[in-house]
């Protein structure tokens, strides 16, 4: 179980984002997703929902989860977010088997 940094819920690890902080070739540091959860480093859990990533942008969590000062690269993020959200509102509009009506599950005696 891991908390969201956007919404502070808790959540599965498999429900969340993982975010990292790398460094870029200026030295600057910047928040960048993680879908894979195998990046070394510190990480922080966000909901992959952009009302979360609004909400930790607004609260500088990212720097406090991270232990760093990091400046969050919220278009780069935002947008594999939101591709993210609207996948996953794609895949349940669509279901790709329908289930059978529960009357046709029904063992007849």
């Amino acid at each position: 179980m891991r908390t969201c940094v956007g919404c502070r819920e808790v959540a599965a690890r498999t429900a969340l984002l993982r975010v990292v902080a790398e460094s870029d070739d200026d030295g600057q540091w910047h928040v960048a997703a993680d879908p894979h959860k195998r990046r070394a480093g510190r990480g922080a859990w966000l909901h992959p929902d952009p009302a979360c990533l609004d909400l930790a942008v607004r609260r500088k969590a990212f720097g406090r989860a991270l232990r760093a000062e990091v400046a969050v690269d919220a278009p780069a993020l935002r947008a594999w977010v939101e591709e993210q959200a609207a996948s996953r509102s794609r895949s349940v509009d669509t279901p790709s088997s329908p289930l059978p009506a529960p009357s046709e599950n029904r063992k007849r005696v």
